[in-house]
């Protein structure tokens, strides 16, 4: 017995040769072959279409995970910079000023030695001062000075009070500033995955579309640990994008970052990712 293909269309005419073909079973075998041609092709359009979604989502994460890597390399080299050029820095020694020191100084008159002269020469209102006309309580010198009239004192000196002044406050726009770098980062207290797992909802319209992805948000912990201008700035949906902005803005108190010794404003990226079970 000859092998009959049963793609081939002539072997329904063989079987209905003799028979009413008007019956619908002739019709019916006759496109056997076609349906499953057009089988085949949907099931491999469809195969490679789905193929190609996963790929592209798989190629879409790998090249997030590669940038935010790089993101946090960046930072780690700003920080270890910024580190080493102020180890390099040089400690610049307190200068003390010396003390004021005021000189104060005797009183004195000027002496002027008597000159003999014949007496018609000598007027009275112009008649030179001699040593029994000077003053008790001044001392004689060279000029006429201003100065104290204490005999013991020769120089005194004098020390001003210099209080210490207070350190000058800090200029709003220092303690406004947000840092991107710091010696320490700002640290959530607890597990950050556990918390959002916890506290996320996952909007019902992007369940029912099957949309997944993740939600890269930027917020600002500020110095006392609170979070603020919490805004995403990627996002594949706008639904995933309303709720990660919403449970980011409930979070608790952070330990804030540290630059210098003293808590500073830090601007944090967090990525929320969104994965239908």
């Amino acid at each position: 017995m000859a092998k009959i293909d049963l793609f081939d269309p002539k072997w329904v005419d063989m079987v209905f040769a003799d028979k009413n073909r008007a019956y619908g079973a002739y019709e019916l075998r006759k496109g056997t072959s076609g349906r499953n041609i057009k089988a085949l092709v949907i099931l491999l359009v469809a195969a490679l279409a789905i193929g190609g979604f996963l790929a592209w989502k798989v190629f879409e994460e790998q090249r997030e995970a590669e940038r935010i890597a790089r993101m946090e390399a960046l930072e780690l080299s700003k920080m270890q910079e910024q580190a080493r050029e102020k180890k390099e820095q040089p400690k610049i020694e307190k200068q003390i000023e010396p003390e004021k020191v005021k000189e104060v100084v005797r009183e004195t008159q000027k002496f002027t030695a008597p000159v003999i002269k014949k007496d018609e020469l000598v007027k009275e209102e112009n008649q030179l001062t001699n040593q029994a006309d000077l003053k008790e309580d001044v001392a004689v010198g060279a000029k006429d000075q201003e100065g104290t009239k204490d005999r013991l004192t020769e120089a005194i000196k004098v020390e001003e009070e210099v209080g210490t002044p207070p350190p000058p406050e800090p200029k709003k726009e220092v303690a406004e500033k947000i840092f991107e770098v710091v010696e320490k980062q700002p640290t959530f207290k607890g597990n950050i995955n556990s918390w959002l797992s916890q506290n996320l909802r996952y909007p019902a319209d992007a369940q029912e579309n099957n949309i997944e992805g993740k939600v890269i948000v930027q917020f600002v912990v500020e110095k006392d640990g609170s979070v603020s201008q919490v805004k995403a700035v990627r996002s594949p949906d706008p639904s995933l994008e309303k709720e990660a902005v919403r449970v980011v803005s409930m979070m608790p108190k952070w330990s804030p970052g540290i630059n210098n010794g003293q808590p500073v404003r830090f601007k944090y990226t967090l990525p929320v990712s969104f994965k239908l079970q």
